[in-house]
């Protein structure tokens, strides 16, 4: 082998992957090689230090001091614990200490209040509706535990079906009012056969006014800073502390004792039209329980018309009897039905239908001309608003026709295959009749969190535990997953997922 002069470089070492590879693989031998050398050493001198760190050693004492070292630890540890117990009793002594200050203090500040109150004079007026009230609580009190039994002690007036039974009751009696009380008093309906039998209905309406005065308002649940009040007390002073209260009073003011001195005369009953109120907030419950919403809104707009033509029909009647009843043409002529004929009238006058009599006098003129102008507004009103009611009702549909159409505009613009053509409106048609809405998620995004995950979990959950996948895992990681669910359709034959064999690597996540 030819040997190398000192003055020559070394050849470089040929490369056989690359420098780099090259130089690692050239340390890691190395290293081996110089490991390799320590265990050789440590084969022929067993006494050679080996290059691991020695733990260290516990040192050996005699039986004499081993047992007075543990002596010395348990007295150790007993004094800590020692210690540790007066320190935990000095602590809850301090507690206590604290604790009965902060009621004394609590104690001192409520009786420093009571003689405050003590001090200032409470107006005259304000004990008065206190005495009152008591003695209204005083008198009701047998009445109001009885129907706790029934009623319980506070009522959820947006959820509670028998709040929104007993609304359809005072409703009826609004209605009763509203109607009879306008045609008692234009039309001759007070005779001495019938007077018997308005008194009874209307003491009927009065006391369902009473009942829903004393058993139901005060027991209304109500939202104050975000928490819903369902304690008694609280609930009956907000009643009493409302204008819903002043309306009530004023409705149930018992004008009719002026009967004795006036006669019996349906004016004196105007006071029970303020209670109109209860109408539209049962109108309001019931929409919120319905499953189609729509028809009583329809139902309700309609009842507006006629009510509205009621009124015409009452006050033509008046404007008749003012003229003199079957003076002229124009007026009502005193034959048949007073109450239908000029009900006819309304319809004929307020719609515009045309075909009535010519009016004459100034009067008559005047009265036609503000029919026309009425009926005009009140019925464009009415038409716009049914407009309203039907389109709300058929947006969904509408909205499903479109997107269909314009589908089928697209595929037919792109001459899509019939066969395609036909599966997509097949999809439409099954997802419209199953599910009334093409994407259900847009109803859910308006909703907070909680509700969403409320209704994914009564859905969903259930189908989810059963999967053998998902068998096992954490209940919060299910719920998490259903509310990343998305509800799709297939149909028959339709390529939904291929099932294949997956590893998972701690390092990231696999999509399918």
């Amino acid at each position: 082998m030819p040997q190398l002069r000192k003055d020559e470089a070394p050849s470089p070492l040929p490369i056989v992957i690359n420098k780099y590879a090259d130089e690692q693989l050239r340390k890691v031998a190395q290293r081996m090689q110089e490991r390799l050398n320590l265990y050789k050493e440590k084969v022929i001198d067993q006494y050679a230090s080996s290059p691991d760190i020695t733990p260290p050693v516990t040192p050996l004492l005699p039986k004499d001091e081993y047992a007075r070292a543990m002596e010395d630890r348990a007295r150790q540890a007993e004094e800590e614990r020692i210690k540790k117990e007066e320190s935990d009793k000095k602590k809850k002594e301090e507690q206590e200490k604290k604790k009965k200050e902060a009621e004394q203090k609590k104690k001192e500040e409520e009786e420093k209040r009571k003689e405050e109150e003590k001090k200032v004079k409470v107006p005259l007026k304000t004990r008065l509706i206190s005495v009152y009230w008591s003695s209204v609580d005083f008198v009701l009190k047998p009445l109001e535990d009885r129907m706790d039994s029934v009623l319980g002690s506070t009522i959820d007036p947006f959820t509670d079906r028998r709040y929104i039974a007993w609304l359809s009751v005072v409703t009826a009696a609004i209605n009763y009012n509203i109607w009879f009380v306008t045609a008692r008093m234009c039309f001759p309906y007070h005779s001495e056969t019938s007077i018997p039998i308005w008194f009874i209905m209307d003491i009927l309406a009065d006391i369902i006014y009473l009942l829903d005065a004393i058993l139901f308002q005060p027991r209304k649940q109500f939202v104050k800073g975000g928490d819903i009040i369902k304690t008694r007390v609280l609930t009956t002073k907000h009643y009493r502390e409302s204008e819903r209260l002043l309306a009530d009073v004023v409705s149930l003011l018992p004008l009719d004792l002026l009967y004795l001195q006036f006669g019996f005369k349906s004016v004196f009953r105007l006071n029970r039209l303020l209670k109109i109120d209860t109408f539209f907030e049962f109108s309001d419950r019931l929409e919120s329980i319905l499953a189609k919403a729509y028809i009583w809104r329809v139902i309700r707009t309609i009842g507006y018309l006629l009510f509205m033509l009621h009124l015409n029909a009452c006050f033509y009647y008046v404007a008749s009897e003012y003229q003199g009843i079957g003076g002229t043409k124009w007026v009502y002529s005193g034959l048949g039905s007073a109450y239908l004929r000029c009900y006819y009238f309304a319809v004929r006058s307020l719609i515009n239908i045309g075909g009535l009599n010519e009016p004459h006098t100034v009067f008559e003129i005047t009265f036609q001309m503000t029919n026309f102008f009425i009926g005009v507004f009140v019925f464009s009103s009415l038409i716009g608003q049914m407009r309203d009611v039907i389109g709300a009702a058929t947006a969904g549909q509408t909205y499903f026709r479109t997107s269909m159409d314009n589908t089928v505009a697209y595929m037919v613009t792109n001459n899509i295959p019939s066969l395609v053509q036909n599966r997509v409106r097949t999809w439409y048609t099954y997802t419209w009749d199953a599910q009334g809405m093409l994407d259900e998620s847009e109803l859910l995004d308006k909703m907070p969190l909680v509700m969403r995950t409320a209704i994914a979990v009564d859905i969903n959950l259930a189908t989810f535990q059963k999967i053998d996948l998902f068998k096992g895992c954490d209940q919060q990681m299910l719920v998490d997953m259903l509310l990343r669910l998305k509800s799709i359709i297939y149909l028959p034959g339709d390529f939904v997922v291929k099932k294949v064999s997956l590893c998972l690597y701690p390092i990231g996540f696999l999509d399918i």
